[in-house]
């Protein structure tokens, strides 16, 4: 009989997250030297362009083929098509087919670069196609809302949804860069302006009571758009979220601890029942807050420290209740924690906090003390806390 044979290597991946305005602008030549950095010669580049980014910046398509021309011997321009922004991306094939088409049709090969521009449902869409390309093509992400700034698009993750679930289909697959222009900000609606600030909390909540303080102190700021919080708010997020990739041990999740998903469960679960009218941070909210008042109810936490994160919440502007008509619905957002094991598989693990910054994993819940918590969080969704 023949020997086993045993192999063993590691892949080293790295890659940066750069901050600018005006990506597209003639004299702003962060673009090109991202990409002469990998190849000094003309690359080819297909861009996907959220609809709701196009729409607001009518003048992005121009200004894309004005700069790669300007930069021709580093850019070689192959088309920019726009494909349906927001979570609905998500559940359509056609979306994911409609880019697999044209990096087929452009000869997009894995020294070319899919260059992803929009929110994070968008990315999310865009990146899966480009990694199962060829078993994987080139992405950058250039992300425009305030969540895929600071979450979602920095991370290793892409996915769409099946089977009425968030995230079925999907790769670890690391981006080759992320560019995050402020200047895309500027023409948020409110709701997605604040969304993306639930990410910080959840990130500050589990890690740092410093950042969490930063929030708390700075909350009506966020909610009056000024950029300088906001920015500060969106790199501290973004930097704790690299690291927590880099240093956690766990980068592509093949444990059965997700700490980065805090809140997540009930939040997953919650857009899916609403058919996706929820975003994805103003659900996040909710289910930050939900779990925080169940490790209130067992014993985790104080009321004050309760009361503080739901202030912190209100005060930047989140709608916390929980639009749920039936005892039906309520259990059927509560079958969201089994759903969220099955992603991940092994055991059941759900992070809660036992006090501002500091994480403590649970492997079951009481759903009885969850229902107390979900009442809970509606009555106190009601009153302005104090």
């Amino acid at each position: 009989m023949f020997k086993t044979i045993e192999q063993k290597f590691e892949v080293s991946y790295q890659y940066g997250l750069h901050f600018t305005e005006n990506l597209f602008g003639i004299k702003n030549t962060l673009f090109r030297d991202v990409i002469k950095a990998y190849k000094n010669e003309p690359v080819k580049l297909l861009f996907v362009i959220d609809d709701g980014v196009a729409e607001a910046h009518p003048e992005l398509i121009q200004n894309i083929k004005t700069y790669c021309l300007q930069y021709q011997e580093n850019l070689l321009h192959t088309k920019s098509m726009v494909v349906q922004g927001g979570e609905t991306c998500k559940n359509d094939e056609s979306q994911v087919e409609a880019i697999l088409k044209a990096v087929s049709e452009y000869a997009i090969c894995r020294h070319s670069f899919v260059v992803v521009i929009g929110g994070g449902a968008v990315i999310d869409m865009a990146g899966y196609a480009a990694a199962i390309a060829h078993r994987g093509v080139k992405l950058i992400r250039i992300p425009t809302t305030v969540l895929s700034q600071d979450d979602s698009a920095v991370g290793v993750k892409n996915s769409v949804n099946a089977f009425g679930k968030k995230n079925f289909i999907g790769t670890f697959a690391p981006p080759f860069a992320i560019i995050n222009d402020t200047d895309f900000l500027k023409t948020l609606e409110q709701r997605d302006w604040i969304s993306g600030i639930s990410e910080a909390l959840k990130v500050a909540l589990i890690k740092d009571d410093v950042f969490f303080e930063y929030l708390e102190k700075n909350a009506h700021l966020l909610r009056e758009r000024n950029m300088e919080a906001m920015q500060y708010t969106i790199y501290r997020c973004a930097e704790m979220h690299m690291h927590h990739i880099a240093q956690g041990g766990d980068p592509f999740e093949s444990g059965s601890s997700r700490p980065l998903d805090f809140g997540h469960w009930a939040a997953h679960k919650l857009e899916y029942m609403t058919n996706y009218a929820l975003r994805h941070g103003e659900a996040v909210a909710k289910g930050i807050v939900l779990d925080v008042a169940y490790a209130h109810l067992v014993g985790l936490i104080n009321e004050s420290d309760l009361n503080r994160v739901v202030q912190v919440f209100q005060n930047i502007g989140f709608d916390l209740s929980f639009p749920l008509s039936s005892e039906k619905e309520v259990n059927e957002l509560l079958n969201g924690i089994e759903e969220f094991r099955e992603h991940l598989g092994g055991e059941l693990t759900i992070t809660l906090i036992s006090d501002i910054g500091v994480k403590y994993d649970v492997h079951e819940i009481d759903r009885g003390t969850m229902k107390n918590a979900l009442d809970l969080v509606n009555e106190i969704s009601k009153l302005k806390v104090k």
